[in-house]
């Protein structure tokens, strides 16, 4: 695609709409969902458990479950080619090579009867037939190296189980990053790791992105990580994208009333003890039966009647940062803490 070559994006997802076969009909987990990643820049895509963050970069990879899950519409622009339109063969190539994941739990997703050096020389064997095993092995140990794991040799000889959570994770980061993608998504790259780890291994990330250039997709409920890493943001709500804007406008300036709810709820050191923690009321949309108008608006302080008969259209706010909501305008000048 002609404006891919001519700007800074490597990855432009555009409209996408993911759905699952159920009983009842197609679920639509990903409705209508749009953004794009810069080369060598991190996007953080955040919110609740189920709103489709992980379904969204499945689609990207084409991993979806099947039958089941299906790509129902839209386009995957990645370096000029959409991903959507490629053959099964076509796809593997760039699965691993190109575009690599880090999926939720290493310690599911590394297989428990194989030892690390298997598992981490099969990216090598697969995507560089033509090194030899002592080439491979080699390369094994110069990755652990770089991704902070001491005494390489040896864990290559272990099983998952004897490493901890920390040290599966940086092999499952090496594995992600041993064809030197140019596009790494991480999908709860820090989930149950303690706080001292979780600092450690998203330091580890942007020097790897620092060295290597290429992108980042951080798949996450917290915002902590988000502001931490990323230089834009995409806040999904029930399949759709609420509001998308660089980090640092999300942060000063939300303009939709999830995106003050999420920033409202965050602990914070000048907090009173033992005060109740701020919360998002009520529940997130059953998908199976999505009500008419904003997807928000049964949990919307500033829900109107307008808010109740169609979805708000996509506006501009300004540069990058956009917001789909009737009114936030008026929101921008209420303070986040008022939510």
């Amino acid at each position: 695609m002609a404006e891919n070559s001519a700007d800074n994006r490597i990855l432009e997802v555009k409209h996408l709409v993911t759905t699952f076969a159920t009983e009842t009909g197609p679920l639509r987990a990903v409705d209508g969902v749009s953004f794009s990643v810069n080369r060598g820049k991190s996007l953080g895509i955040v919110g609740e458990s189920g709103c489709g963050k992980s379904v969204t970069s499945l689609s990207i990879l084409r991993l979806l479950p099947k039958p089941a899950g299906c790509i129902a519409g839209g386009e995957v622009w990645f370096d000029g080619v959409d991903l959507v339109r490629l053959t099964p063969d076509e796809m593997r190539y760039i699965r691993g090579k190109r575009i690599s994941m880090i999926f939720q739990e290493p310690m599911t997703a590394l297989n428990p009867v194989h030892r690390i050096d298997k598992q981490l020389g099969e990216v090598y064997a697969l995507h560089f037939p033509k090194m030899s095993l002592a080439e491979i092995r080699s390369a094994s140990i110069e990755l652990l190296n770089k991704v902070g794991i001491s005494d390489p040799d040896q864990r290559l000889r272990d099983y998952p189980h004897q490493l901890s959570g920390g040290m599966r994770q940086r092999v499952m980061i090496a594995m992600a990053l041993a064809c030197r993608p140019q596009i790494l998504i991480a999908d709860e790259p820090t989930t149950a790791l303690d706080m001292t780890i979780q600092a450690q291994i998203l330091t580890l990330m942007k020097s790897l992105q620092q060295e290597t250039g290429m992108a980042i997709i951080f798949i996450t409920h917290d915002l902590g990580v988000i502001a931490e890493t990323c230089d834009d943001v995409v806040v999904m709500y029930a399949g759709t994208v609420a509001e998308r804007a660089p980090v640092n406008d999300l942060f000063k300036s939300p303009k939709h009333p999830y995106t003050l709810g999420l920033l409202a709820s965050i602990p914070r050191l000048e907090t009173p003890p033992k005060q109740r923690l701020a919360t998002i009321e009520g529940m997130v949309p059953d998908l199976q039966n999505i009500p008419e108008g904003c997807r928000f608006q049964n949990r919307c302080h500033y829900a109107q009647d307008r808010c109740r008969e169609a979805s708000p259209p996509e506006e501009t706010v300004a540069g990058d940062h956009r917001v789909s909501c009737y009114r936030w305008q008026e929101i921008s000048l209420q303070k986040k803490g008022d939510f």
